[in-house]
C-alpha cells in the first residue's frame, strides 16, 4: 500500500503540474496517471484491496463540498431552469442511453442507472471553463448552471441507488427504492435538527478557541460521522456527506469549513480518479479504438442535440440553444464514481465499464477545446454571423457615450471610483465578470454590464476608442495585463490607469501600455507615512513633496520588505517577492577593502538600497571602498539576496 501511494503521489505531482501548465483540468491528469501506471499499461501499481476503499473517501469529500456549495436560494432563483430544463435534460438523455445499454445486454435496472450517470455532465469542467471565458451570466451559461444544479441532485440519488440495486435479491429494487428514499428523508430531518441546535454551539466553541487544528478535526469528524450513519442505514456514504454539507452550507462557518476540507478532498479525490483510471485498460484504445471513438461521438452528439432541442422548445434562440448543447454534451465526474461503484457491486461487466469510462474520459478531454470553439461553431450551426456573447447588447446601450470613463472591475475599488465620478458629474460605464455583483449593481445603476474585460470586442462595444480614461480596477494582475494589451490594440492614445496589489509586475504593465500603475499596498503605505508626518507636525508642503517624489520614482523608495517567519515569499502569481536584507561585513569578509563597483552586485540580481557606516548613510558610488563594520542593505528576490550575501562574505555566489 505504501509503495502504491508513493508512486501515485509522485507521478501525480509531475502530471498535474504539466496539466496546469497546459490549462487542462487536474482530474484528467489524475485519470491519466491511473491509466498509465495501472495494470493495463506500465503495471507499476499493483492491485490493492485498500486503495478503492481509500479512494471512496474522495467521493465522500466531493459530495460534502458539493453540499457546502449547494445553495437553496440560488436553486429557487433558477427553479424554472433547474426543475424544468434540468429534469427534461436528465430524462431526455438518460432514457435513450439506457435503451442502448439495455441492447448491450445490461439488466434493465443497471441500464437505467448507468444511462442516468451518462446523462450527467462535468460540473468541475463546465463551471471552470464558463468562469474563465466570462460566460456564466450568458443565456447558455445560466442554462448550464441550472441543469448542473439539478444533475447534482440526481447524482446523489443515483449513488444512493447502487446498494439498492445490488442488494442481493432479498427485495425487488422497485420496493427497495421507496424504502431507501424514506430512510434518506428521516436522516435529513435528523441532521437538520442537529445542525439547528447542536452544531452552531460546537462551531462557536471551536471558533472561540482560535485553534485551526480543532476546526479541521471537527469538520473531518462531521464528514465521517454522517458517512458512517448512512452506511449503517444501508445508504450510500456519499449521501450522508452531501446532506451534512448542504446543512452546514447555510451556516456562518461555511467558507472556513470548505477551506479546511479542501486539501483532504483534493488529495483523496485525486486518488479516486487515479483508481478510476486504473479501471481503463489502455489496450482497449488499441483493440477497440474505433468503438471508443464511436461511443464518444454518440455521447457528445446525442446529449448535445437533445439539450439543443429542449432549449429551442422552451423558447431559447438558436445560438443559445446550440451553445447550451455544446456546453453540456460531455460525460461527468459523477459517471466515473457511478460506474466504478457499480462495477465493484458486480452490476457491470468489466469490458462494458471499461468502454464507458474510456468514452467518458475522451468526451471530457475534448470539452475545454469544444467550449472555447463553441461561439464560432454555434454561430455556424445556427446559420448566423458569429456574435461574441453580449457585445451587441452592450454596444447598443453604450452607443451614445462620449468622453466617458471605462471601469473594468466593479468591486469595492471600482465602485468607489464610480461614486467619485458620479459626484463630479463625469459619465462612466463599468464591466465586471461577477454575475451576482452585476445583478445587484444593475438594480441601482444603468451603467454596469456583465463581461470579461480581456475580450477586445466587449471593450470596443463599451466605446473604448471614445473614452477619456480606462481604469482597470480588478485585483488580478494577469487579467489586468491581458486587459491592457487588448485595450492598446484598440486605442494607442487612451490613458490607462491600473490598480495592482503590489509592485510585482509594475514594469511589465507599463511596458504593455499602462499610463499609470498604482500598487495598492505601496500607495496605502505611502498614505500612512504621510499621515504620520502630519501628526508629527511637519509642514504640509514638505510632506506633499516627499509623496510626489516617491510617486515620480515609481515607488522606488518602497520597494522590498524585511520578511518575517510567517511571510509569504511568493506573490499571487507564484513569483519571488522583492525582499530587503541587511549584510554586516566582519573583518574577514571578502568585500572588505574592495570597491563597490568591483563587486558588481547588480549582476547577481540585487539592488543596493543603502550602505551604513558608524550609523551614517554613505553616498552610493562605484568608487566607495567597503570596510569592516559596514552594513549593506540589499533588495531583491530571496535567491539573489542569498547569492549576494555569499559573495560579500565569502567571495562565492
Amino acid at each position: 500500500m505504501f509503495a502504491n501511494l508513493l508512486i501515485i503521489l509522485a507521478a501525480s505531482l509531475v502530471v498535474i503540474a504539466l496539466f496546469r501548465h497546459l490549462k487542462l483540468p487536474p482530474l484528467l491528469g489524475y485519470m491519466s496517471v491511473g491509466l498509465a501506471l495501472g495494470p493495463g499499461a506500465l503495471g507499476w501499481i499493483e492491485q490493492d484491496a485498500d486503495l478503492p476503499f481509500l479512494a471512496e473517501f474522495g467521493v465522500v469529500f466531493l459530495l460534502f463540498s458539493l453540499g457546502l456549495e449547494f445553495s437553496l436560494p440560488r436553486m429557487l432563483a433558477l427553479r424554472r431552469v433547474v426543475f424544468g430544463l434540468g429534469s427534461l435534460q436528465v430524462l431526455g438523455c438518460a432514457l435513450p442511453l439506457a435503451g442502448l445499454l439495455y441492447l448491450a445486454d445490461l439488466t434493465l435496472p443497471a441500464a437505467l442507472l448507468v444511462g442516468g450517470g451518462l446523462a450527467l455532465s462535468s460540473t468541475a469542467i463546465v463551471t471552470k471553463e464558463l468562469s474563465s471565458l466570462g460566460e456564466v451570466f450568458s443565456a447558455h451559461g445560466q442554462n448550464a448552471i441550472g441543469v448542473l444544479l439539478f444533475q447534482d441532485l440526481v447524482a446523489v440519488l443515483l449513488l444512493t441507488m447502487i446498494p439498492v440495486i445490488a442488494g442481493g435479491g432479498e427485495q425487488a429494487w422497485y420496493w427497495a427504492l421507496p424504502i431507501t428514499l424514506g430512510k434518506a428523508v428521516l436522516l435529513f430531518i435528523g441532521l437538520m435538527a442537529v445542525s439547528r441546535w447542536l452544531l452552531p454551539r460546537l462551531f462557536h466553541e471551536v471558533a472561540q478557541s482560535n485553534s485551526a487544528e480543532l476546526f479541521v478535526l471537527l469538520a473531518l469528524v462531521l464528514v465521517l460521522i454522517t458517512a458512517w450513519l448512512t452506511h449503517l442505514l444501508g445508504l450510500s456514504m456519499a449521501l450522508g456527506a452531501f446532506l451534512a454539507g448542504m446543512l452546514l452550507g447555510e451556516s456562518h462557518y461555511r467558507h472556513q469549513i470548505e477551506a479546511d476540507i479542501r486539501p483532504f478532498r483534493d488529495v483523496l479525490l485525486g486518488l479516486f480518479f487515479v483508481s478510476v483510471g486504473m479501471l481503463i485498460d489502455l489496450s482497449l484504445f488499441a483493440s477497440h479504438g474505433l468503438t471508443i471513438l464511436a461511443v464518444t461521438l454518440v455521447l457528445l452528439a446525442l446529449k448535445g442535440a437533445i439539450v439543443t432541442l429542449l432549449v429551442r422548445l422552451r423558447g431559447g434562440n438558436r445560438e443559445a440553444a446550440w451553445r447550451s448543447g455544446l456546453t453540456l454534451a460531455q460525460g461527468g465526474e459523477f459517471c466515473f464514481a457511478l460506474v466504478a461503484q457499480a462495477q465493484q457491486a458486480k452490476l457491470l461487466p468489466a469490458e462494458i465499464s471499461g468502454l464507458i469510462l474510456a468514452a467518458t474520459f475522451c468526451s471530457m478531454a475534448v470539452t475545454p477545446l469544444l467550449l472555447r470553439g463553441a461561439p464560432k461553431l454555434a454561430a455556424r450551426l445556427a446559420n448566423r454571423p458569429h456574435a461574441e456573447g453580449n457585445a451587441e447588447e452592450i454596444a447598443a446601450a453604450c452607443g451614445e457615450h462620449r468622453q466617458h470613463v471605462l471601469i473594468c472591475g466593479f468591486g469595492r475599488v471600482g465602485q468607489s471610483i464610480g461614486r467619485v465620478l458620479r459626484r463630479e458629474g463625469i459619465p462612466f460605464v463599468a464591466l465586471d465578470h461577477d454575475p451576482v455583483r452585476v445583478q445587484e449593481a444593475a438594480a441601482g445603476e444603468d451603467s454596469v454590464h456583465y463581461g470579461d474585460s480581456r475580450r477586445g470586442e466587449l471593450l470596443a462595444a463599451l466605446g473604448l476608442e471614445r473614452a477619456s480614461l480606462l481604469v482597470v480596477a480588478g485585483d488580478n494582475t494577469e487579467q489586468a495585463m491581458a486587459t491592457v494589451q487588448e485595450a492598446r490594440k484598440l486605442s494607442a492614445t487612451v490613458p490607462i490607469l491600473v490598480r495592482t496589489r503590489d509592485d510585482a509586475q509594475l514594469s511589465e504593465l507599463q511596458a504593455a501600455g499602462a499610463s499609470e500603475v498604482v500598487p495598492e499596498l505601496l500607495e496605502s503605505s505611502l498614505m500612512l507615512a504621510s499621515h504620520a508626518l502630519i501628526m508629527l507636525g511637519l509642514p504640509q508642503q514638505r510632506i506633499q513633496a516627499h509623496v510626489n517624489e516617491v510617486r515620480r520614482s515609481r515607488y522606488h523608495l518602497l520597494h522590498g520588505f524585511y520578511h518575517g517567519a510567517q511571510a509569504n515569499l511568493l506573490d499571487g502569481q507564484g513569483r519571488p517577492r522583492t525582499l530587503l536584507h541587511a549584510v554586516n561585513l566582519n573583518d574577514g569578509a571578502y568585500a572588505c577593502r574592495r570597491d563597490l563597483g568591483e563587486l558588481n552586485l547588480p549582476a547577481l540580481g540585487v539592488e543596493i538600497q543603502a550602505i551604513r557606516r558608524d550609523g551614517d548613510e554613505l553616498p552610493l558610488n562605484d568608487a566607495l571602498r567597503l570596510q569592516a563594520g559596514d552594513t549593506l542593505l540589499l533588495a531583491g528576490p530571496l535567491e539573489a539576496v542569498e547569492s549576494a550575501e555569499g559573495w560579500l562574505l565569502g567571495g562565492r555566489a
